[in-house]
């Protein structure tokens, strides 16, 4: 790989890297684009083509999946959990919950509290896992 192709690839991965230590921030393309000195357009275009969905959804998958593990230690309440992932709507966090767990935040919470229990926490991140969105699960190529 040319050196030139390295070092955008360890920009994108800051760009990942930010998200994942940051996802409770408020966090949007514009800004993480600024940055690593990109535009928004070209940041979401190459995450996408690097990683295989945006990065907004690749935040919001971040978010879900800590969503989920506090849902599983069944002290907080599904508003709560909705803030403390960094989430500014009850109602967006609940539809895109939905939609990668594929049950509502509530149901998850009331289901999830048994389930796990004397499981090992890395096991259950794994298996509760949320499969990825739409974005990711089409057969886009990535680079090689």
């Amino acid at each position: 790989m040319d050196p030139q192709r390295r070092q955008h690839l360890a920009r994108l991965r800051r760009v990942r890297d930010r998200i994942d230590r940051e996802y409770a921030q408020p966090l949007d393309v514009e800004a993480l684009a600024r940055g690593v000195h990109m535009s928004a357009g070209y940041l979401s275009r190459e995450f996408r083509r690097a990683f295989g969905e945006s990065p907004y959804s690749y935040l919001m998958t971040r978010r879900i999946e800590r969503a989920m593990a506090l849902l599983r230690r069944g002290d907080l309440g599904v508003t709560d959990v909705c803030f403390a992932v960094g989430s500014s709507s009850l109602g967006t966090f609940s539809t895109r919950f939905t939609e990668l767990v594929g049950m509502s935040p509530s149901a998850y919470r009331r289901q999830a509290v048994s389930p796990g229990a004397g499981m090992s926490p890395c096991v259950a991140k794994q298996v509760t896992r949320p499969v990825r969105n739409r974005e990711a699960r089409g057969g886009e190529s990535r680079p090689a």
